[in-house]
């Protein structure tokens, strides 16, 4: 009788081998996966980099601190452009478009209302002011590329500068616990033991970069949708209006900049 119950206590660690280490033993956290969770966590980085420079589309959400202010963003990035929406505390929403070369804005009237005049003698009275930020409400302005803020606002929509700019940790670089983004199996990857950010990988297929903690607790943002086409196309002339020489599009202070948030 003994013999067969030994018999019997090894078929069963033979039948459960393929998702147990050993008999008895702790689940294996990578079986199943595409292997980069057992790989050391600077090559877990790179190939996570490597993937998100590949893919032609991106969703990323959450917040930013950069700059000294904090931007809720919401974009949808391809490698010739992008649109969403940024905000930023106590400041108003706005809405970008990039298609190439060529940037728009949309945004409500008490976005422009705020926009200084190009100079003191060229000021504008209040009244005019708000007159023309009303015409611009809810419209797509396109933004000049010799406009101050082009450059600034065009960081945004621009997938591999910001992903660059957001992806990248601090310090030593350690291999972190499994875990789980939306559903799917993760990696963590955290820099200077999470003072330096953390970065979460995908398990599953291609290891795209899932969820991303900035350094210094400068917001935290998610990656979805990678590969997921999605359309950009300029927007009608009846969608679009001409800002004029006398309003300038709001950057820096009063939480309406529009600082790259690549950096910290």
């Amino acid at each position: 009788m003994r013999t067969r119950n030994a018999a019997v206590v090894g078929a069963l660690c033979v039948g459960l081998s393929a998702v147990l280490t050993a008999c008895g033993g702790s689940e294996d956290p990578d079986a199943g996966t595409n292997g980069v969770g057992k790989l050391e966590a600077t090559a877990i980085q790179e190939k996570a980099r490597t993937a998100a420079r590949g893919a032609g589309t991106v969703h990323l959400s959450g917040n930013v601190v950069s700059q000294g202010h904090t931007y809720r963003i919401d974009m949808r990035l391809k490698k010739n452009g992008g649109t969403g929406r940024v905000s930023s505390s106590g400041a108003s929403d706005f809405e970008l478009l990039r298609v190439g070369d060529d940037l728009y804005l949309r945004a409500p009237a008490g976005f422009w209302s705020r926009s200084p005049s190009p100079s003191a003698s060229a000021s504008a009275s209040k009244g005019d002011k708000a007159a023309a930020a009303g015409k611009l409400d809810d419209k797509y302005v396109k933004v000049p590329s010799d406009d101050p803020a082009y450059q600034q606002f065009k960081g945004f929509t621009d997938k591999d500068v910001l992903l660059d700019g957001l992806l990248g940790l601090h310090g030593k670089l350690t291999r972190g616990e499994h875990g789980a983004v939306g559903g799917v199996r993760t990696i963590r990857v955290t820099g200077a033991g999470g003072s330096g950010g953390t970065l979460d990988v995908s398990l599953t297929g291609t290891p795209y970069p899932l969820r991303v903690q900035r350094a210094g607790g400068a917001g935290q943002l998610e990656l979805a949708d990678w590969g997921k086409d999605f359309a950009l196309a300029v927007p009608d002339k009846g969608q679009t209006v001409d800002y004029g020489q006398q309003m300038r599009i709001p950057t820096g202070g009063g939480g309406q900049g529009a600082a790259l948030p690549g950096g910290n």
